[in-house]
């Protein structure tokens, strides 16, 4: 007993110093007002000038960067057309009643006699009146299912909603920020006449009650939003029918020749049409509602993306703008503790339990800051148009990387990768094959431009840092120059940060909300030591640290290809000097980039965006060489060669490769011996970067060798080390391989890998690998790459390992193929 109440007082006094060293450690006052390095702060957002060059120049005037930023939730008496002290306390209650709500009722008369659910009823359509259904019981149908889809929005509540998010954004946030340049350009878009379709992220449940009261706070009417029906209880779905909210009925996803289903995705076409013609705007995600494992884009938001693509195809509508869309958080607020578990329903009452557990357990030190990022509009008949000129011939995984991987063959097919992980509905199973892909690559097109203008956290760049760089602990007075040094290479790379303030108080505040998995100790000098907490707290580090990928994901590619390369020639604990002996040919280096394009999925590489970084310039200088044409890759509109340039010419950029003339060889600043050919004169992409060299067989005398200036070998390791969690992940399950109990169900092979990864993590210590979404993608790739076969039965999918990759050398080479792009 006395040891007991021994431990218990260690334990207490140890909590109550570490208490004191969070409150006493900094002693300044958080500010979020004076931007951190404001000047050289870029504007992010502009559409892809390839794929939209009309909407890229129409609406967007350079004037509109310099508006700044205001927090929507902050009202005053200044908001209302009122004054006096009565009204400053009652200024938000005031707000909501002046907000304008335009008249929105639905037409359901209008849906009722629209082309597609007549020809239902009068029987010309498959599943009508004419196979035997009365009229009248078919019309009965039509308004049953109509008021599954949507009902009329009630303007009491829809105010009532807004004065009552005010006030609890206000409790649970610091600020909701909103570049007034951005907000002018979908004003700007809305002016022109064609709908709205907002198309967004999904970072949290809260996006689809935020985003809504954002724009009807900025002028924009009542946003409809398509919520998943599956996460919400009948009762939710209910109210947030009467806020304007579209929910897809079940039969829309039958069988096509289901009698039922022909009806309900007739009704769902009507309804959107209808929409689209009030001019009403819509909101649809594109990403899956957290917590769900699998695909990152979401198969219902491709759905309704899908109709409004027919919408305009058919000629209901000329046109629809279509607006990129992310939120980003320095805490997402409803993150589930255990996220290996499907969420249950969001139920009415538990929702309110939730705000009201929200509302006591955050305090003002825990208070996060909220970004609102609305790219620039473009049109979605441009796109469609530019966007089939782009489409090449593809591959499927197993023919590009499977003979590689064995051995069998050593040239890259000049090719793309074929890969898609997003199950097809049935409303998009009844469009053509051809609009289907249409509606593929515009999904992943608009989710990597929300990706590009989404700013950076406080708390990615914290978590990276303590994950990637300073794992075993370091110090305050050092993290405060790796904070500043890390923001300035996000803001330089064309990408904005999503927090301001003075630099100590922007690291109290990040520290205090990752309590959690941080821990302060006192060292000498008064000094503190920061250490991440070991453990399985070290999975949402890694999570966070996902934020920051997107700025650094070309330089994170060309640095784990080139640790391909010197993977066979420098053993890895070798020196550096060794390193920086070896010759890199330029034809090696795009092979191997190449390689580790095939190999990470396609979810991954949608985050990255095409930019350039010129060294060795002033940063504003720097700044204005960023992103010059708005274009995103790798995506259709660019392929995977001008991609390998675009890896080849960032590392050459940032100092990590330095051009090495051999003896011979013309100097790569020759250009009057230069021979104009004619595969020279034209390329099919019609991309032109600053790379000197424009095919394989010119870049075979290009070589080059990694700096040896004083920063690169950390800086390189750095770069490996994003790219470790996914690679990690994917090297053991190739390990797994032979340890695994196959023949077995997918979900239960996958639970196999999952529990082997757990197993490993806390042998290693490398726990952001443990991750079941990273289970999950290293099963799919394995699938795809010829590892695993899948065949059908009862109880699902089952998996089992394909003839090939039975022998144990099969499964090293796989391993080895993948492990060389692992840096220890």
């Amino acid at each position: 007993m006395l040891e007991a109440q021994l431990q218990t007082q260690q334990r207490s006094s140890q909590n109550g110093q570490e208490t004191s060293l969070w409150s006493s450690g900094f002693r300044m006052k958080l500010e979020a007002v004076t931007p951190f390095l404001g000047k050289y702060r870029p504007f992010v957002g502009r559409c892809c000038q390839t794929c939209t060059p009309k909407s890229w120049e129409s609406l967007f005037h350079r004037s509109i960067m310099d508006l700044g930023f205001c927090s929507v939730i902050l009202v005053k008496e200044e908001n209302t057309r009122f004054r006096g002290w009565l009204v400053r306390r009652f200024c938000c209650f005031l707000w909501s009643l002046e907000q304008h709500i335009p008249p929105c009722q639905d037409a359901p008369q209008k849906i009722m006699e629209s082309t597609g659910v007549q020809n239902v009823i009068s029987g010309r359509a498959p599943g009508g009146a004419g196979e035997g259904q009365v009229p009248s019981l078919v019309k009965k149908d039509v308004q049953r299912i109509l008021g599954h889809i949507q009902a009329p929005p009630r303007p009491f509540l829809l105010r009532l909603f807004s004065w009552a998010m005010l006030r609890f954004l206000n409790c649970l946030f610091l600020n909701v920020q909103l570049h007034k340049g951005q907000m002018k350009m979908v004003h700007k878009a809305a002016q022109a006449g064609s709908p709205l379709v907002l198309l967004s992220t999904h970072k949290s449940l809260l996006d689809g009650i935020l985003l809504p009261f954002v724009l009807l706070s900025q002028g924009l009417g009542v946003l409809r939003v398509a919520w998943d029906p599956r996460a919400c209880s009948p009762i939710l779905r209910a109210l947030l029918k009467k806020l304007g909210g579209l929910f897809l009925p079940s039969e829309a996803n039958l069988s096509l020749d289901s009698s039922e289903g022909v009806l309900a995705r007739a009704v769902v076409q009507a309804a959107l049409e209808q929409l689209l013609l009030s001019g009403q705007p819509l909101l649809i995600f594109l990403e899956e509602p957290p917590g769900t494992q699998g695909s990152r884009l979401s198969a219902l938001g491709q759905t309704w993306l899908g109709l409004v693509v027919q919408a305009v195809q058919v000629g209901i509508v000329p046109d629809a703008m279509l607006v990129p869309v992310a939120v980003t958080y320095d805490r997402v607020p409803d993150a589930p503790r255990d996220t290996y578990h499907a969420l249950p329903p969001l139920g009415l009452w538990t929702g309110a339990l939730a705000v009201l557990r929200s509302l006591r357990g955050w305090g003002c030190s825990h208070r996060v800051c909220i970004r609102v990022h609305l790219a620039q509009p473009f049109s979605l008949q441009e796109y469609t148009i530019n966007a089939r000129s782009c489409w090449g011939s593809r591959q499927t995984l197993e023919q590009l990387l499977q003979p590689i991987v064995l051995g069998q063959c050593t040239l890259v097919p000049d090719t793309e990768k074929e890969q898609e992980w997003t199950p097809v509905t049935g409303p998009l199973l009844a469009l053509k094959e051809e609009d289907q892909l249409l509606v593929r690559m515009l999904s992943l097109h608009v989710l990597n431009a929300c990706v590009a203008s989404s700013a950076v956290m406080s708390t990615a760049i914290m978590a990276t840092l303590l994950l990637f760089k300073h794992r075993k602990g370091v110090l305050l007075s050092q993290l405060l120059g790796e904070f500043s040094w890390l923001t300035e290479e996000t803001l330089l790379r064309g990408f904005d940060v999503g927090f301001s303030g003075q630099l100590r108080c922007l690291v109290q505040h990040t520290l205090s909300l990752l309590r959690a998995h941080v821990a302060l100790m006192r060292v000498h000098q008064g000094d503190l030591l920061v250490v991440p907490r070991p453990g399985p707290g070290l999975m949402h580090l890694a999570r966070l640290s996902a934020g920051l990928l997107p700025a650094f994901l070309s330089e994170a590619v060309g640095a784990c290809a080139v640790r391909g390369l010197l993977a066979g020639r420098v053993p890895p604990e070798g020196p550096c000097e060794l390193q920086g002996i070896e010759l890199l040919s330029q034809k090696e280096l795009y092979r191997q980039i190449l390689l580790l394009l095939h190999l990470l999925p396609q979810d991954l590489l949608l985050l990255q965006i095409w930019s350039g970084l010129a060294s060795g310039q002033a940063p504003a200088q720097r700044l204005a060489l960023l992103r010059p044409h708005g274009c995103l890759s790798p995506q259709p509109c660019q392929s995977s060669y001008c991609y390998c340039q675009e890896v080849l010419d960032r590392l050459i950029q940032c100092g990590l490769l330095v051009a090495e003339e051999t003896p011979g060889s013309r100097p790569a600043c020759d250009t009057g011996r230069q021979h104009l050919s004619a595969k020279l004169l034209w390329k099919p992409s019609g991309d032109f970067t600053d790379s000197d060299s424009d095919d394989f067989e010119e870049a075979e005398g290009r070589y080059f060798r990694l700096s040896q200036q004083s920063r690169c070998p950390d800086f390189f390791l750095f770069l490996c080390r994003l790219l470790s969690p996914p690679l990690k992940a994917f090297a053991q399950a190739a390990t797994f391989l032979h340890e695994g109990q196959l023949p077995d169900t997918e979900s239960g092979y996958v639970e196999q890998l999952f529990q082997f990864l757990q197993a490993t993590a806390q042998e290693e210590g490398f726990f952001e690998c443990a991750d079941l979404n990273l289970a999950i993608s290293a099963i799919w790739t394995f699938r795809d790459l010829g590892v695993l076969r899948q065949t059908p039965s009862p109880a699902g999918p089952v998996l089992h390992l394909s003839s090939t990759f039975a022998s144990r050398d099969n499964q090293e080479k796989l391993e080895q193929f993948i492990r060389q792009f692992i840096c220890s």
